[in-house]
């Protein structure tokens, strides 16, 4: 019988981004393979997630290519992404949080240009003026991402709700990176 990696991969990502130290024995199981069957398509938890790493890139790519982040507003654009990314985020938070074991390695080339097309929608709402310039648009994407881990996490654990995730973040993002109205000219008595 052939073992469907894609359902593998799925299954490993759904429980990982619940239970982030699960076992190999765990990922089998929650796969409904044995551990020999698992560790022939993954030689070991680093394959695994190296694997699940190449998932994320993919869907997080999908996701910028379904919000659009260069047509219209940066903001609304900013409030696409957020949706679109949003049935990943567990993944990626586990992923964000899993990346700290492979420090020093050289940055995967998916999450290179994930980073680039994420910081580009930052520069094109500085350049029309929406968004601050006083922030680097490397640390707007940087903030982004962690608000996304943040979230999802805190909905995993059930500290906030599934139908609040967009907003919380659209909102406390955007909060902060808005470039400031210009104050009213002060009235001369």
């Amino acid at each position: 019988m052939a073992v469907d990696r894609d359902h593998v991969l799925r299954s490993a990502a759904a429980l990982l981004t619940r239970r982030s130290t699960a076992t190999m024995d765990e990922v089998a199981k929650a796969a409904g393979i044995s551990r020999a069957t698992l560790h022939r398509q993954f030689a070991g938890r680093d394959a695994l997630i190296r694997a699940l790493e190449a998932l994320g890139i993919a869907e997080c790519e999908a996701a910028l290519a379904a919000a659009r982040t260069d047509e219209g507003p940066a903001t609304e654009a900013v409030r696409r992404l957020v949706a679109e990314i949003e049935p990943h985020a567990g993944l990626l938070a586990f992923l964000y949080s899993e990346n700290q074991l492979f420090e020093g390695e050289e940055q995967n080339e998916g999450w290179a240009r994930m980073d680039e097309r994420v910081a580009g929608l930052f520069r094109r709402g500085q350049s029309s003026g929406e968004f601050r310039i006083d922030l680097t648009p490397a640390w707007l994407a940087e903030a982004l991402y962690g608000l996304l881990a943040s979230a999802a996490w805190a909905v995993a654990e059930g500290r906030v709700a599934p139908k609040d995730f967009t907003h919380m973040i659209v909102e406390l993002l955007l909060g902060g990176v808005r470039r400031p109205e210009e104050p009213a000219a002060r009235k001369q008595s």
